[in-house]
């Protein structure tokens, strides 16, 4: 399916661990309960052999007289004993198969919405987020989900279903021998899961430690030409070294209370075969038990011990997943800052005419950056906004692409509040042009594509052409089917950027917004290039932030931010004529860039 038929809207998620697996659980009802009705039936041969040994060991006993009836004897024990051992073959394969079904398509769906959700939060949470650690929470959030299944099926399922199936045999056979063994698997499961519990933080502590060195190492491998330089080899193996001894402390915590655990299961266990087999004895001695049922109790009390030997670890891993799902899903699965309102309509864009009125804005509500801020560009009007850092341009830009929505007044494109319409028709509408272009690990055919995904290989390579980028591509040595690398490191920035103005040559949205789009290129590309934007903003409302001043002085108007306040409008000539702000900066750029003061003039 085309990537552009997907659906754009976020997915509604609980925001609670369990009623987050139950969500994806219900997707798959009924392979869930195929799967449990097949390990039901595996775990039942398992434990049902057992009594069949008991009965051929019945039968074998009897029939010591007369030994050439043995197998006539025994026909129907024998039979059963095959047929159990064929059904736990046929049930546990089966049921495998169907995990092999549904395990990767559940990992893939809880990949999928996570994903899709995590798109919908707004540029804040992004900021305040690294993005690395968001994959690593997806990631870790959906094999979370699927082991939790399979835990509970594979691990937890056998185990109650032995222990239920032995406990109604020996019932049967002696309703002492089943309270026995009914009093031991409620005291070793009480206490394995009390263990567990409190083995969990050193577990969590161990795995905290090992991550926080992998991070380390990752880190100094990623700066390793620094290392060198700076001739601090041996400076970074001493710095590793402290985080490595606090992971072997943190791992033998861990790795001794694990031992506990271990010696109280080889000794709970030693209590479950030598008591089943003396008691056993003793109710034989005192003809309670026949000869069957003394080899049925002491097989499944050596079965029961094999399956929950390893339940502390169990509890462990299913604490560790559900930590995991609550962890991705209290970091993720949080209220989306920017919505679409019920009824939101899409954009239509007629001129092109962007207004504010009376907007008052800061990044937190005490510190404004805008304060009844009122503007309006006409549609198809080219408008430069100069001003030092932190003056309120980029804002400004925010405030249209509504990355942030203000907290008091209203931005409106061609009449339109877009808080009224859907953010993706909003986003259709306008291209960005940003300082720092973000490329896709992806070809250089792929990245100028998606600014319209249904762009010919010609109509790539005429945007390409229009961002003086179609030269540079044909040197490299696949062309527009070159790799990129990650957010586009084996290009230049001056080639990123290229890249960047020819994905919105191609996207050709009405409004335009550049911040720094020149930025990057050294002047001779810059002039090589401006010819091509120059026809790019041809019947485009533009918006274009620069601190190289020769860049905007062509534009039909200029807005001097200081402090959050416009204090100068009008075109390059006009502003000089006034001999005020813009004058002044205009005067103090040193080789066409606006020199940076820490303090604005008022």
């Amino acid at each position: 399916m085309d990537e552009s038929h997907h659906p754009a809207h976020a997915p509604a998620l609980p925001s609670e661990p369990f009623a987050f697996l139950l969500h994806f659980f219900r997707h798959y009802y009924g392979w869930c309960v195929l799967v449990v009705v097949l390990e039901i039936g595996s775990s039942a041969s398992s434990i049902l052999t057992p009594y069949a040994i008991g009965q051929i060991v019945g039968g074998v006993t009897d029939s010591l007289t007369v030994r050439e009836q043995i197998f006539s004897a025994v026909a129907f024990p024998l039979g059963l004993y095959l047929l159990l051992n064929l059904g736990e073959v046929i049930f546990s394969r089966a049921g495998a198969s169907c995990r092999i079904v549904i395990a990767p398509r559940l990992r893939a769906q809880v990949t999928s919405e996570l994903y899709a959700y995590l798109q919908h939060h707004s540029h804040r949470f992004l900021s305040n987020n690294f993005a690395g650690a968001l994959a690593s929470r997806i990631s870790e959030t959906s094999t979370s989900v699927n082991m939790t299944l399979w835990t509970l099926v594979f691990d937890f399922l056998p185990i109650v279903v032995t222990l239920t199936v032995s406990i109604i045999l020996l019932w049967y056979a002696s309703i002492p021998l089943s309270l026995f063994t009914l009093v031991w698997a409620l005291l070793y499961l009480s206490i394995s899961y009390w263990l567990a519990r409190r083995c969990r933080p050193l577990a969590h502590k161990s795995a905290e430690a090992r991550s926080i060195t992998v991070g380390k190492v990752v880190d100094a491998v990623t700066n390793l030409a620094s290392v060198r330089l700076f001739a601090m080899l041996g400076f970074e193996r001493g710095y590793l070294e402290s985080f490595l001894n606090n992971e072997i402390a943190a791992s033998r915590r861990w790795l001794w209370s694990n031992e506990k655990i271990l010696w109280f299961q080889f000794l709970l266990a030693l209590t479950l075969k030598v008591g089943t087999l003396l008691f056993a004895l003793w109710l034989w001695q005192q003809n309670q038990i026949s000869v069957a049922d003394f080899v049925m109790s002491v097989s499944l009390s050596l079965l029961i011990i094999g399956e929950v030997r390893n339940i502390s670890r169990r509890f462990i891993d299913l604490f560790e997943y559900i930590g995991n799902i609550a962890n991705g899903v209290g970091i993720i699965v949080r209220e989306h800052e920017i919505v679409d309102r019920p009824g939101a309509q899409p954009l239509h864009i007629t001129r092109g005419c962007i207004e504010l009125r009376g907007v008052t804005f800061g990044y937190s509500p005490d510190n404004p950056v805008f304060e009844n801020l009122d503007l309006r560009i006409e549609g198809g009007q080219r408008v430069g906004l100069v001003g030092y850092s932190g003056s309120g341009k980029s804002t400004l830009l925010n405030l249209i692409l509504r990355l942030y929505d203000p907290q008091q007044g209203s931005i409106l494109i061609d009449g339109q509040d877009i808080r009224d319409v859907t953010q993706q028709s909003l986003h259709e509408q306008i291209s960005l042009i940003p300082q720092d272009p973000g490329l896709f690990h992806r070809t250089l055919l792929e990245n100028i594509r998606y600014g319209r995904p249904g762009a010919t290989r010609e109509e790539i390579e005429l945007a390409a052409r229009g961002a003086d980028a179609h030269e540079f591509i044909e040197r490299m040595p696949n062309q527009y089917e070159s790799l990129v690398g990650e957010r586009g490191v084996k290009l230049s920035g001056g080639q990123r950027q290229r890249i960047s103005i020819a994905r919105v040559i191609a996207k050709n949205a009405p409004i335009l917004i550049m911040d720094e789009a020149t930025s990057s290129l050294d002047s001779i590309t810059e002039q090589a290039i401006q010819n091509s934007l120059a026809a790019l903003m041809k019947n485009k409302t533009v918006i274009v932030v620069a601190h190289r001043l020769s860049t905007i002085a062509h534009l039909d108007r200029i807005l001097v931010f200081n402090r959050g306040r416009i204090i100068e409008d009008g075109s390059h000539a006009q502003l000089l004529a006034v001999n005020g702000a813009y004058t002044q900066l205009w005067s103090r750029q040193a080789d066409g860039f606006l020199v940076e003061e820490t303090e604005q003039d008022d």
